[in-house]
This record gives C-alpha cells, sequence and structure tokens, in this order.
C-alpha cells in the first residue's frame, strides 16, 4: 500500500456501507437509528434500547439476527456475496459485509448495549463470562465487545450491530473452518432434528471413535467428553487408574481442574511459565500438594530431575506434542522413552494444536505416537466435543474407573464432528490457515519495519501466528493496536488463530489497516505519548479478579 499521512489514512478508512445498521432489526437491541446516522461523533444515543432489558423476554430481543430472520434462520439481507476467486480452498462462501462508515463509530461507547449488557454479567456472573480469554479486559477493557449477535466465516455482528472482521483466535481456535460453516452447521441441525437427547445413545459416537482411529493407527480405544478441561482430566484419571499411580508431570496448559491447578499449591507458582500466570489454586486440596511437577518443554534436564525424584510413583506425563514451533529434534521421543522406562505413560494434549497443523493430531507429523492423547476445540468447529484416544493398554483404567456424564451422550457433538473431520480433510484446511498464517505475519514484519515499530513476530507455526512488542510500554501498546483495529472494524489482538474462511481480500484489507495502525502507534512512541493515546485501561494479562 503507498505511504500516506496516518492522519489523513485514519480519517479515509474505506466505507463499508450500512455495517452498523445494515441487517439489524428494529427488534434488535439497539435499534437501527442508535447506529451510524443516530450518534454523531462517537456518541451512542439510548433511543430503543429497552430492549436490553430482560422484560423484553431475554437479553437479546428475538428479532437480533440480520433482517429479522425467524426460526433460527440466519439472513444474508444487507450483506454483498464473496467473490469465490477470492476465497479461500473449499471454503463456505460467506456474505461479507462492508465496511465501516466511520471509525468515530466503530467501538462501542460505554452507553452501548453490549457495554451494559456486560456490566450487568460482571454483577451476577462471577468474572464476568465463563472462559478467561474472552474477558474483554483481556484485550482492551471498556472496549472489546463482549457479545456477538450474529457470527459467520469470519465476520461477527455485537449487540449493537456492529460489524468486525475477526482477525483474532476466532472463537479461541475452536472454529477452524470459520463460524457457522455451513456443512456443519446441516448436521447439528440434522441431530437436534432428530433429537438431540435420547434415554438411548447416538450411533455417530461410534462412527466418531472409529475415524478416530483410523485417522491415528496407533490407538485403538476412545472415550468422548464435550470441553478440552473435561478431556484432559478425564486423560488423568485414565492413566492413574491403568498405572495404579498418582503423580503427573506437566509441561503446558491444561485446564482449570484440581487436578492441573494443584501445581501451583507449593511454594512457588510453578505454571506461571506454562502459558497463564496468576492462577491462584483457591478451593484446591492442600492435600494434591507435590502431585503435579512441572518441566519446561525442550528442557531435558528438568524432565530428568522429576524421573529421578518421582519415578516410581509417576503415573504420566502431559503436554503438548508442539505449541509455537518444533520441538528440538529427539525431545519428544527422549521423553516417551524415560517416561516407559519408568513405567508411565505419555499423554499428548492436541485440544490446540490438533487438526490446525496437520489433519489429525500433531505428533502424527512429528512421528512421535503416545500411548493417549486427548482433542477438542476444532474437533467439532464451535460445537462441544472432546475425545481421549489411547492404546488398548493405556485406556484399561478407563474400563475400571467411574468416568460418566449425562450431556456427553447428546448427539450434536458427534454429528458436528464428523462433518468437520470431513470437511477439513476435503478442504485442506490446515494447509490453508497456514498459508493465510504466513500473510499475516509478513503483514506484521513487513509493517512494523516501515514504521520502525519494535515488534518481533518469531519463527514460529502460521497457524497460530502471534507477534510481540519488545518495548518497555508492551502492554500499553497491545492495547492501543486492539482498540485502533476496532476502530477499524477488526478483532485483533497481537494473536491470529487463521480459519477456512479467512480470504485473500480479508487479509488484504487487514494489512492495510495494520499498516495505518502500526503508524499511528510509532508516532504515539516517539512522542511518548502511548498513555494519554488510550481510551480505557491497559488490558490485563494472565488471570486476575474483576470485582
Amino acid at each position: 500500500m503507498m505511504a500516506m499521512d496516518h492522519a489523513s489514512q485514519k480519517d479515509n478508512v474505506p466505507e463499508r456501507v450500512g455495517s452498523v445498521a445494515e441487517g439489524a432489526s428494529a427488534g434488535s437491541m439497539v435499534a437501527g437509528e442508535t447506529m451510524a446516522g443516530g450518534a454523531a461523533a462517537g456518541e451512542a444515543t439510548t433511543e430503543g434500547a429497552a430492549a436490553v432489558d430482560t422484560s423484553a423476554g431475554s437479553a437479546v430481543a428475538g428479532e437480533t439476527m440480520a433482517g429479522g430472520a425467524a426460526n433460527g434462520e440466519v439472513s444474508t439481507e444487507g450483506a454483498a456475496p464473496r467473490d469465490a476467486s477470492e476465497g479461500s480452498a473449499g471454503a463456505e462462501e460467506a456474505p461479507e459485509a462492508e465496511r465501516p462508515a466511520s471509525p468515530d463509530a466503530r467501538v462501542a461507547a460505554s452507553a452501548s448495549a453490549t457495554q451494559r449488557l456486560y456490566e450487568r454479567a460482571k454483577r451476577i456472573i462471577p468474572g464476568g463470562v465463563q472462559l478467561l480469554s474472552k474477558r474483554p479486559e483481556q484485550m482492551a477493557p471498556g472496549l472489546w465487545p463482549a457479545y456477538y449477535r450474529e457470527a459467520r466465516g469470519c465476520e461477527v455482528w455485537d449487540l449493537d450491530g456492529r460489524h468486525y472482521y475477526d482477525l483474532s483466535t476466532n472463537g479461541i481456535g475452536a472454529c477452524l473452518l470459520g463460524f457457522r460453516d455451513e456443512d456443519v452447521t446441516r448436521a447439528a441441525i440434522g441431530a437436534i432434528e432428530r433429537g438431540s437427547m435420547s434415554t438411548l445413545n447416538p450411533p455417530e459416537e461410534v462412527e466418531l471413535a472409529e475415524r478416530l482411529c483410523a485417522i491415528h493407527p496407533w490407538a485403538q480405544q476412545v472415550r468422548f467428553t464435550r470441553s478440552g478441561g473435561e478431556s484432559c482430566a478425564a486423560a488423568i484419571r485414565i492413566a492413574r487408574a491403568t498405572t495404579g499411580r498418582s503423580v503427573v508431570a506437566v509441561c503446558g496448559y491444561h485446564g482449570w481442574h484440581d487436578w492441573y491447578l494443584s501445581a501451583n499449591l507449593g511454594e512457588t507458582e510453578a505454571l506461571s511459565g506454562h502459558l497463564l500466570p496468576g492462577l491462584d489454586p483457591a478451593g484446591v486440596p492442600k492435600e494434591l500438594t507435590g502431585t503435579v511437577p512441572t518441566f519446561p518443554y525442550n528442557d531435558r534436564e528438568a524432565f530428568r530431575s522429576i524421573l529421578d525424584r518421582y519415578g516410581p510413583r509417576l503415573a504420566c506425563v502431559i503436554m503438548e506434542p508442539c505449541r509455537y514451533r518444533d520441538p528440538e529434534p529427539g525431545f519428544l521421543e527422549y521423553v516417551r522413552d524415560e517416561a516407559h522406562r519408568a513405567g508411565a505413560l505419555l499423554v499428548f494434549d492436541e485440544i490446540t494444536i490438533g487438526w490446525r497443523l496437520t489433519y489429525g493430531g500433531a505428533h502424527l507429523r512429528l512421528g512421535v505416537a503416545p500411548d493417549i492423547a486427548v482433542f477438542a476445540k476444532a474437533l467439532g468447529n464451535g460445537h462441544p466435543i472432546g475425545a481421549v484416544i489411547g492404546t488398548e493398554q493405556a485406556m484399561q483404567g478407563a474400563h475400571v474407573s467411574f468416568i460418566s456424564s449425562t450431556y456427553w451422550t447428546e448427539r450434536v457433538g458427534p454429528a458436528a464432528a464428523l462433518a468437520t473431520l470431513a470437511k477439513m480433510e476435503a478442504t485442506g484446511a490446515a494447509a490453508h490457515a497456514g498459508a493465510i498464517g504466513e500473510r499475516i505475519m509478513a503483514s506484521w514484519s513487513r509493517n512494523a519495519a516501515r514504521h520502525g515499530l519494535p515488534v518481533e513476530t518469531g519463527d514460529g507455526y502460521a497457524c497460530l501466528a502471534h507477534f510481540r512488542f519488545v518495548h518497555d510500554q508492551a502492554e500499553q501498546l497491545r492495547t492501543l493496536y486492539t482498540q485502533l483495529m476496532l476502530e477499524r472494524g477488526f478483532l485483533a489482538g497481537t494473536a491470529v488463530y487463521p480459519t477456512l474462511a479467512h480470504t485473500e481480500n480479508i487479509v488484504n484489507m487487514y494489512d492495510e489497516e495494520v499498516d495505518c495502525v502500526f503508524g499511528i502507534i510509532a508516532d504515539a512512541l516517539r512522542e511518548d505519548k502511548v498513555e494519554q493515546s488510550l481510551r480505557g485501561p491497559t488490558a490485563h494479562s494472565g488471570f486476575r479478579r474483576l470485582l
């Protein structure tokens, strides 16, 4: 893109006609009059906002879908169809909205329906939301929209009708095919129409188990859950039951359950280097102290010390086979062989990297088979499903330990997973995600160099693209980046999980805005105006109490 003055560039964001009000019915939480055209200079009016009251029947009125579509149908009215020549290989030709009318109308003011609902939520829901990664405070406090009215492809509309392209984590990595993929949605609706729950069991779970074992020939048995944390907890229970041992060596992030957070019961915060800092083990029995030692990735000596101390008591090692880059040569083989020598099992957590780096678990690409592997997230493309697969010997504990839950027998999860697996394989979704990620990382590097911005992208996997600001004000810079991208119609942070729905056209638009925003941030740094450029508090990092 040709260079232009940052201020003039910001004022000349291409128009995305009707992106705010178009498609929002008169019955939506905030009437069309409160959008662009009804509120000037970023002021959000409250006209028509009474619909947010629960007396209206729900927090979101029944007609909040585009065009007021009824009976669960999502209307595409008001959205121009995407040119297939610009689309991803095999991606659904989802409608693509126009770009926003003006930057000032892009970010929800404190009086918007989206922000008001979140203020209500924080008073009645501890933590505000159900998933830490979806807290607005993690991105841009007071500005990041907490709720969506509609999502399709890589596009999202908040409760005020504002449209965004998702260039962040796209459902925290759960939607590799994009939001509301038409084939997966058809399978889910079919499962609902045939009855999502019964006194009997859904036959789809047998087909899914067979399919997972066919993709991973080393595995012979499967148990299902409906989330990643449950899958990890079930895998640990199975490993402990199979071996008759208690100690679990950990490398990475594996959920919220007692068995995992017990690692932080000691004198030091052992999990601080494993993705999330600030995880207080409040409520975790102190009797679990010493049952979950941790070791850093690629650190053979640290793992060796665990074996030396806990060897005869070690039930298993649980770790991600990789996160952002390949392991050092021989590291996974060393962990596997030494664990087996100690009589322990190797469990691979494929919840985030699985299906995204390659079709199936990333361990298939790395050539190291575990005893047990766990999956979730992309497996259902937005529909709840988790899986624990393993060798017949490793899964013996599942035959004797009580692991059971009613909603693990519903039908939608396995039906959606079967459709997801078929489409991921047919479209080469993992390869597409990698290619899109490469373009995004190149955009960050090119634009950072152009503006002299201290940004580091590293050499990690493009399918989990990420960058960081190398500066003392890194957290403020991260927050400012998100704030400015929101103003331009993008949900954006320092990590992007590409999907099949991300097209070259969308990435090109993103690249233009990154160029503009990096330039503005570079100017703010040079003029020492980063703090005063923020419209709210600095984003949180890690876990902390909200109220």
